[in-house]
């Protein structure tokens, strides 16, 4: 198995487990930055050179030897469940992405047909009744998760939990997991940690946010989303989530976490 969607620097000061709608653009830059002394000129998903990533056939061998050793601070990022598959929602769904095309090809148009979900026309720039095709698109979300069907689940709608968890079980350790929330008090609680080329300003950089701009503005609060039937489904998706992370189920407009993460806790759960 390996440590799928791992990212690290070259010179292997941090160790970061991306999951998917956490910020994971902003902290790959961050993390370039820091040994190239410059931000990736691009989408630091499409970088090939500067960093190891896993994906990245050269970088397996260090990144499973670092890793496995515990040689270098380890770190991970993590959302609120609620806005975390609103954004995804809107992004990939909804969305036109970089290449100028749909996500995943004929996703969209199955759930057009099979769930009688609406994403904003063509361009994804028409109204539409946003509650109705994300509480929709909701059911296809758990019909993925619970059943596989009509597809495996996506990286970025499946549990952070899952992604998390891949890098306990293979013989990793986090040092820290921190919200996106609260960004750059976990962000920089990494830098007080690690030895950069660069150093750098949290204050002052840029927000990496690939997907903005990709479909229609969120019309209405987050709260409005969820209706009793729809909170129940979040719950079903992502109770793990909401459990180990901290967040608040009960009120969708909440997205700051009511707790403390536990290190041992989330070790000891996701490591079986």
């Amino acid at each position: 198995m390996g440590f799928p969607g791992t990212w690290m620097t070259e010179s292997e000061s941090v160790v970061y487990r991306v999951v998917p709608k956490c910020a994971c653009s902003t902290i790959g830059q961050i993390m370039y930055y820091s040994d190239q002394g410059e931000f990736f000129d691009g989408d630091i998903h499409d970088a090939t050179g500067g960093m190891h990533k896993w994906a990245l056939e050269a970088s397996q061998g260090p990144i499973t030897k670092n890793v496995q050793s515990h040689k270098s601070y380890a770190f991970t990022c993590v959302r609120n469940p609620y806005t975390r598959i609103l954004s995804s929602f809107f992004d990939k769904i909804c969305g036109i992405q970089r290449n100028g095309k749909r996500y995943r090809g004929n996703l969209v148009p199955t759930l057009i047909q099979k769930y009688g979900i609406e994403v904003g026309g063509d361009d994804g720039k028409q109204e539409f009744d946003q509650i109705r095709s994300f509480r929709r698109f909701l059911l296809f979300t758990r019909d993925t998760i619970r059943w596989r069907r009509p597809m495996d689940p996506d990286i970025h709608w499946s549990g952070m939990s899952g992604h998390v968890s891949t890098f306990i079980v293979n013989g990793g350790s986090y040092d820290n997991i921190f919200w996106t929330e609260k960004f750059n008090v976990g962000m920089q609680s990494v830098l007080d940690n690690i030895d950069s080329r660069h150093s750098l300003d949290l204050s002052q950089i840029p927000r990496f946010n690939e997907s903005e701009g990709h479909g229609p503005k969120r019309a209405h609060p987050v709260e409005d989303y969820f209706d009793d039937l729809s909170m129940h489904l979040v719950y079903e998706i992502y109770k793990r989530d909401f459990d180990l992370f901290k967040y608040d189920f009960e009120d969708p407009s909440n997205k700051m976490p009511i707790g403390e993460i536990d290190l041992d806790e989330v070790h000891a759960k996701l490591g079986d």
